[in-house]
C-alpha cells in the first residue's frame, strides 16, 4: 500500500495520472493520517458490517474502512478518480467502487443487494456545496441503515448538530433531529487536506432513530418547519403567514389553538412545538 498520507506520493499519482482537482467538484483529500482511522473506527467499520463510503478521493479514508468492515461500497462522482482508486486500493478484495451521483442511486437497492446480512453504514467526506441535499436523501429515503459518519464543513456541523431552539437551528436541524440523533465527534484543522481548504471542518454522527416523531402531517411538517425557517428573524405569527401564503388572523388562530406565543421566533421552537403547531395547521385547514 502506498503512502496515501504524503502529499509527494499523492502528486506522484495523480501528475501520472494526468489529475487536476475539481472546484466545481469540491474536492479537498485527507491526507492528515490520524483522521481517517478515527472516522472508520467510529463510524462502524468492524467484522460484519458493510459500509457505504461517499466520495473516496484517492481512497485514504477507504483503505481504512476496507481494513476493518467485512464490505465496503465506496461511491465516487468523478470518473478520473476510478483508475486511480484501482490503483492505490488493488490489495483490497472486500471494495466495490461504483461511478455514479450518489444523488441519483437507489441507495435501497444497493443495500439489499450489496450487504445481505450486515450492519450497514454510511462513512463519506462530503464536498462542502452538496452537504445537505445528500444528508437528507440519506435520511429521507429511510435506508436501513445504522448511522452515517461524516466529514463536513464546521459552520455545518454545529447546525447540524445545534440543540432545536438555539440560535444555530434551522430548517435542517429540525430535519436531522426528526430522522436521529445527531453528535459531533470530533474537529479537523484545515491543514489535513489537500489542498487545503479555506475553512476548518468536523466529523459529525448522525445516528438513525428506530421511530421518527408522530405529526399530523409528515409532508405538511416539513412544508411548515422550511417555510417558517425562511423567516426565521420574523415572529412566528409573521412567518407562518407569510410563508404560508394565509391571513395573519388565520395564523392567529392557529398558534392559539396549538398555544404558542404569535411573538416567539421560529428558531425558539423545539420539536414537540413543531408538531403542534403542524397538527393546528392541518385541523384549522380541514375546518
Amino acid at each position: 500500500m502506498q503512502n496515501l498520507h504524503d502529499p509527494a506520493v499523492i502528486k506522484e499519482i495523480l501528475s501520472r495520472r494526468g489529475f487536476t482537482f475539481s472546484k466545481k467538484l469540491g474536492q479537498n483529500f485527507l491526507i492528515n493520517p490520524t483522521v481517517c482511522p478515527r472516522i472508520a473506527e467510529l463510524g462502524g467499520a468492524r467484522e460484519g458490517s458493510g459500509i457505504i463510503e461517499i466520495g473516496p478521493g484517492i481512497g485514504v479514508l477507504t483503505n481504512e474502512l476496507c481494513k476493518r468492515a467485512e464490505k465496503v461500497v465506496a461511491i465516487e462522482l468523478d470518473g478520473r478518480l476510478i483508475p486511480i482508486l484501482g490503483e492505490t486500493l488493488a490489495e483490497h478484495k472486500n471494495l466495490k467502487v461504483v461511478n455514479a451521483d450518489v444523488l441519483d442511486l437507489d441507495l435501497k437497492e444497493l443495500i439489499e443487494s450489496e450487504f445481505k446480512g450486515l450492519d450497514v453504514y454510511v462513512c463519506a467526506n462530503l464536498p462542502y456545496y452538496i452537504t445537505s441535499p445528500i444528508i437528507m436523501k440519506l435520511l429521507q429515503d429511510r435506508l436501513p441503515i445504522k448511522a452515517v459518519t461524516t466529514m463536513v464543513q464546521r459552520e455545518a456541523a454545529d447546525r447540524l448538530c445545534a440543540p432545536l431552539g438555539s440560535r444555530e437551528s434551522g430548517a435542517v436541524t429540525v430535519a436531522v433531529e426528526y430522522y436521529c440523533e445527531a453528535k459531533k465527534l470530533f474537529n479537523v484543522p484545515r491543514g489535513s487536506f489537500m489542498p487545503q481548504p479555506k475553512v476548518d471542518s468536523s466529523v459529525i454522527q448522525l445516528s438513525i432513530r428506530e421511530n421518527t416523531p408522530e405529526v399530523y402531517d409528515e409532508a405538511l411538517f416539513f412544508r411548515i418547519v422550511r417555510g417558517i425557517f425562511t423567516l426565521r428573524r420574523k415572529t412566528v405569527l409573521n412567518a407562518l403567514s407569510g410563508s404560508m401564503g394565509i391571513e395573519k388572523a388565520s395564523a392567529q388562530r392557529i398558534l392559539e389553538r396549538a398555544g404558542i406565543e404569535p411573538s416567539r421566533r421560529p428558531e425558539e421552537l423545539d420539536m414537540q412545538s413543531l408538531a403542534v403547531l403542524c397538527r393546528a395547521y392541518g385541523e384549522e385547514s380541514a375546518g
